[in-house]
């Protein structure tokens, strides 16, 4: 039934596969949006709402001016994608390894926080390099363009720096973000099955299973909008300005200028997290990987808790 084991290389290599899709093809798909709710951050005098960011970019970039930086976008997040998901899967498993099976089931979400974060590390040091490049080119008019002119540029004036200078906001804002993706994720999974639908999951047709994972991935990628929002707001002013510290701009836009976009990015996140998990999903049934299903109480902690005969 399976095309190979659980926790083999193929399996992880695939998870990997899965990870560039799901997030190089969706972060690519709302450059616009992202566009849009940079400039929002970085000059919300100009660009006051959604809407209005939207018709000031059109009018003064016309109708490509919206897709600026989705070579960076598509390269980077592609790259994350790999670390992210593939890294989480072996984080996951070496973690629940190391607790043994009753305190994996026990401590199920310290597992996912953990595992995540571990897999985010190393994620963010292989998208801050493009991230950097993407911010620079959307929000300094005629700074560059394209990666292809941005990224000599950078080198030229900041050396490697210029890479890698947003990769501790990034840690900021990323690593709690993705410990609420997957952790509300994997939960919300569990409750979904548990509490919502009619049948248990063994008796659910692969897509019933997915649209299972597209409502929890939407719930999830609510609550990480929220939790990453003022980060990201940091993030985007850090790479426009030179010389500033993450601390000095927090300071300067105050608790009110750092929720601003807020709204455009619940709705960006919120879609954003559905899709990326519809898709790895769907990737993990196209090339028939084992997806166990929702942690259950293993039978010898149900004996020391009495709950068996």
């Amino acid at each position: 039934e399976y095309s190979c084991e659980y926790g083999s290389l193929k399996f992880y290599a695939l998870c990997g596969v899965g990870g560039v899709l799901s997030c190089g093809l969706t972060h690519t798909a709302v450059v616009p949006l992202d566009l849009v709710k940079c400039r929002m951050q970085v000059d919300p005098q100009k660009y006051k709402s959604i809407f209005n960011g939207f018709s000031v970019t059109i009018k003064e970039d016309g109708v490509r001016g919206l897709a600026k930086g989705w070579a960076p976008t598509f390269i980077g997040y592609s790259m994350q994608g790999l670390c992210k998901f593939g890294f989480y899967e072996v984080f996951k498993i070496l973690y629940g390894n190391m607790l043994g099976e009753e305190n994996a089931y026990l401590w199920r979400t310290s597992l996912y926080l953990a595992a995540s974060a571990s897999a985010e590390f190393f994620a963010d040091i292989a998208l801050a390099p493009m991230e950097a490049a993407k911010v620079r080119i959307q929000t300094q008019p005629g700074y560059a363009n394209t990666l292809r002119q941005a990224v000599p540029k950078m080198f030229g004036e900041e050396g490697v720096w210029a890479f890698y200078k947003g990769v501790a906001p990034l840690w900021m804002r990323q690593i709690p973000y993705t410990m609420m993706k997957f952790a509300c994720f994997e939960r919300t999974v569990e409750a979904l099955y548990k509490y919502v639908v009619p049948k248990p999951r063994s008796e659910c047709t692969k897509g019933e299973q997915l649209v299972v994972t597209f409502v929890a991935g939407y719930i999830a990628g609510v609550f990480c909008a929220i939790v990453s929002h003022p980060a990201d707001s940091v993030v985007s002013v850090l790479n426009k300005e030179k010389g500033s510290s993450a601390s000095q701009v927090l300071q300067r836009l105050g608790f009110r200028g750092v929720w601003k976009g807020l709204f455009a990015r619940i709705i960006m996140i919120g879609t954003l997290t559905a899709l990326q998990w519809f898709i790895y999903d769907s990737v993990k049934v196209y090339f028939r990987l084992p997806r166990p299903p929702p942690p259950e109480m293993p039978e010898s902690l149900k004996k020391k808790l009495g709950l068996t005969e």
